[in-house]
């Protein structure tokens, strides 16, 4: 059995875990934005050594497996949370044409500007919290679970400084969606806290 932080969501599986819940105009949206993030991605590797289209892939199959969601704006925005950051060439103005404005948003709501953050850290951070404060739920579900996802490969070496990462997850992202009456993301906050247990012994 691969361990956790070699896992993906196949394109069948995805094309057969929403084939009953969209027409064919949507289901070509998700499958189209599987195959840009897996385009962007190629030959990218994470911190664990494991190919970084690999962590689009499980943000989307949290949202999909662990709290059903099939909203395909959703799903395709969580394959595509990373790809301007990690594209020199991709726009926001392309990802609208291409899936609408409101993958749009999620995509640039979630996207930190890297260049100045390695400047201005505290403050790239503070003005994203802000952001996802005032922004749709939708942008904070995929934030979580990126978030989750990253935690539960922190014990294949994922982050240079766990310990950090945890601690600023608590300390910026929980917070946002604690009290939240939203129960995706108290789900989340759950299985963050899970997660942290674990690794923390």
């Amino acid at each position: 059995m691969a361990k956790y932080n070699q896992t993906t969501l196949t394109r069948i599986e995805l094309e057969e875990s929403l084939v009953q819940h969209c027409n064919p105009v949507e289901l070509n949206k998700i499958m189209s934005a599987y195959e840009l993030s897996e385009s962007v991605h190629e030959g990218q590797i994470r911190g664990d050594g494991s190919a970084y289209f690999y962590h689009c892939t499980r943000v989307c199959k949290i949202l999909l497996h662990e709290i059903r969601i099939v909203d395909v704006d959703v799903l395709a925005a969580a394959l595509l949370h990373d790809v301007i950051e990690d594209s020199p060439t991709l726009s926001i103005s392309v990802l609208e044409y291409n899936f609408g404005r409101y993958v749009a948003y999620l995509v640039e709501t979630l996207t930190k500007d890297l260049e100045r953050r390695e400047v201005e850290p505290e403050d790239v951070d503070k003005e994203h919290i802000e952001l996802l404060k005032q922004s749709s739920s939708d942008c904070l579900l995929i934030k979580l679970a990126a978030r989750l996802d990253n935690f539960r490969c922190l014990e294949f070496n994922l982050k240079s400084n766990p310990h950090q990462y945890i601690q600023e997850t608590e300390e910026l992202y929980i917070p946002l969606a604690e009290n939240s009456d939203i129960p995706h993301l108290t789900y989340l906050v759950l299985e963050l806290k899970k997660e942290r247990n674990k690794f923390l012994g």
